[in-house]
Order: structure tokens, then C-alpha cells, then sequence
């Protein structure tokens, strides 16, 4: 120990050379050390390792309905889709048989947000990036799904994926976004961008007979406890 940490004037004669030898209490101690030539005190030999402590702690996760484009809205949360998918409405009805698939998309379009299709001499409309609903005459209304609608499936999907990564979800991170597809469309065809507008063709044949829903990207954040040795 320290306080022996002398060497020995005794030389000894090896196999490789000769040597010095140490004192018994340095013995079993050799290092090439600063202090003397075991380099350890005392406090230092006889010192056992401290155990390290586990603690736990608050590690945050964001999630999110990812890659858009990989998506086809084809089935409800509610029917089992998968955590990290878009969040989509629910299919309204069928636009009507035509000959048109542009115009049985536009009808079909109406009839998922609760509204008849327009005719020419009727004095509504709906603008599909606010889903207000004008008419003349009247005061303007909200066409279905409102945004409440979609925060509330926001928070579902969000709370869903937490629960897979067996985290816990924190109450009011979860957001909606705008919808996976570009595609705004013109006069008829005219949607809005990214409303993420699918279609449904539900007849074999000649004629078009399209439901529609719409899309939406969403966010959100978990906890999850996690233990780590300080």
C-alpha cells in the first residue's frame, strides 16, 4: 500500500535478466503506476465498486400516419387498420351510375359529406378546402366531417399507436394534417389540394357507380418509462 511503497534493494536474477524485488505488501499489486510502483493507496486496493442505481425516465415519442402514398383508405380504423395509416372518413353513398367516371366521382364527392350533387339551377355550393357550404339566402353551414370530427380520429389513431410501441399517449398532442393526395382536379373534377380524396367504383361493367372518402395525415406523442443505470 502507500504506505509501503518502497522498493526492495534485493536483486534478484531471472531467466530474462535481474530485477529488483518488492516488499510482501506490495505483492499481488504491481502496476506501472504515478506513485511509487503499485501507483494505488490503501483506500484504493480495499475500495469495492459502487453498484450502479437503475433509474427511470420519460422518453417521448412522436408518431405519425408516415408515408401517405402507401396508403389506400380502404379500411376504417374502427374495422382494424393498422397503427401509423391515415386516418380516413367513413365511405358515403354511391354517386349514381353514369357514363362519366369524372362525373360520378364529382356526385360521389357530395354524397360522402351529406349533401345532394348540385344541379345547375340550384344556388349552393360547397368549397372543398373549408367544407363551407353557401346558399343563398341562408347562413352558411359545415359540411361533414368537421374538424372535430377529424381531431377526434387524430387522437384515436395517435393513442392506437402508442399502445403498439407500449407507451402512453399524451393527452392533446395529437393533430391532423392535410391528405395524401395533390391531385386538386379541375372544374368538375375540382377537390382541393390535398383533401386526399379515394373512389370507390362499386359496378362491373360499362357504368360508374363511385363512393368517395377523404384522407388525412396525423401526428401525435408517447411516453414510455424507460430504465437506465446512473
Amino acid at each position: 500500500g502507500k504506505d509501503r511503497n518502497e522498493r526492495d534493494d534485493t536483486v534478484y536474477w531471472g531467466e530474462r535478466g535481474s530485477f529488483r524485488g518488492f516488499i510482501a505488501a506490495q505483492e499481488g499489486w504491481l502496476t506501472n503506476g504515478e506513485s511509487g510502483i503499485t501507483g494505488q493507496s490503501i483506500a484504493t486496493i480495499f475500495e469495492f465498486p459502487r453498484e450502479k442505481r437503475r433509474v427511470k425516465r420519460d422518453k417521448r415519442i412522436k408518431v405519425g400516419s408516415g408515408a401517405a402514398d402507401a396508403d389506400t383508405c380502404m379500411t376504417d380504423l374502427q374495422e382494424g387498420r393498422q397503427p401509423g395509416r391515415l386516418i380516413c372518413s367513413d365511405w358515403g353513398s354511391a354517386g349514381g351510375s353514369s357514363l362519366s367516371a369524372i362525373s360520378a366521382q364529382a356526385d360521389a364527392r357530395y354524397y360522402s359529406v351529406g349533401r345532394t350533387p348540385p344541379q345547375p339551377d340550384v344556388n349552393w355550393r360547397l368549397n372543398w378546402q373549408t367544407n363551407i357550404i353557401t346558399r343563398t339566402g341562408e347562413t352558411d353551414s359545415v359540411a361533414t366531417p368537421d374538424s372535430a370530427w377529424w381531431q377526434g380520429q387524430a387522437e384515436t389513431a395517435a393513442a392506437s399507436a402508442c399502445r403498439a410501441r407500449g407507451a402512453r399517449y399524451v393527452a392533446d398532442s395529437a393533430a391532423f394534417g392535410r391528405g395524401h393526395s395533390s391531385n386538386k382536379g379541375a372544374g368538375v373534377r375540382d377537390s382541393g389540394d390535398y383533401l386526399g380524396w379515394f373512389y370507390w367504383d362499386t359496378v362491373d361493367g360499362a357504368n360508374y357507380n363511385y363512393r368517395a372518402r377523404q384522407s388525412r395525415t396525423w401526428t401525435g406523442t408517447c411516453i414510455k418509462k424507460v430504465r437506465r443505470n446512473r
